[in-house]
């Protein structure tokens, strides 16, 4: 859920919109997920996209269609067509998944934006390179792009003086 509120919005607004959510959707599980309406999903930022993209997946969960504990056993090429095969979610957003929520060391999300932009600075390119440029770049890391994933997302955070919001421990467990 908070990957897909993360999708095209900064970290800052997504986690405010998280925890507008998780304030008003107690416990926040499937089921009582899909008994807010559409006005209380806006009050806490979904668009309509991000609605139906979230009240997907909880459907899928809720009626056992899509495993969480499945996923998590599954090899990475495995997991991320199971993430992929579902509506909303792309591979920016499974490659997320992957690498924050399943703990997985080879993971790399070239279509991030902060990604690119913390290579760019630290490698001293002219200008943000595109996720095509990227994807092979990464191989110079295989088989732990994970770790250089999260050393340029904090590069790119600390030559801007912030840090990634705080965010619940039991998000992503």
């Amino acid at each position: 859920m908070h990957i897909i509120l993360e999708q095209q919005v900064s970290i800052d607004a997504a986690a405010a919109m998280h925890r507008k959510l998780v304030g008003l959707c107690r416990p926040l599980a499937p089921e009582t997920f899909l008994d807010l309406d559409d006005a209380t999903l806006r009050s806490c930022g979904f668009s309509r996209q991000k609605m139906g993209y979230a009240r997907h997946l909880a459907q899928l969960v809720a009626c056992g269609d899509f495993d969480f504990a499945r996923l998590a056993r599954a090899d990475d090429e495995t997991a991320m067509s199971q993430l992929l095969s579902i509506k909303g979610i792309g591979r920016w957003s499974a490659e997320v998944y992957l690498l924050f929520a399943l703990g997985r060391p080879d993971v790399w999300p070239a279509a991030d934006l902060g990604l690119q932009i913390g290579m760019a600075d630290r490698l001293g390119f002219g200008s943000r390179p595109s996720e095509r440029e990227l994807r092979p770049l990464g191989e110079t890391w295989r088989p732990w792009r994970s770790v250089a994933t999260c050393l340029f997302w904090q590069a790119y955070l600390h030559k801007r003086n912030r840090t990634a919001p705080r965010l619940p421990a039991e998000l992503y467990a």
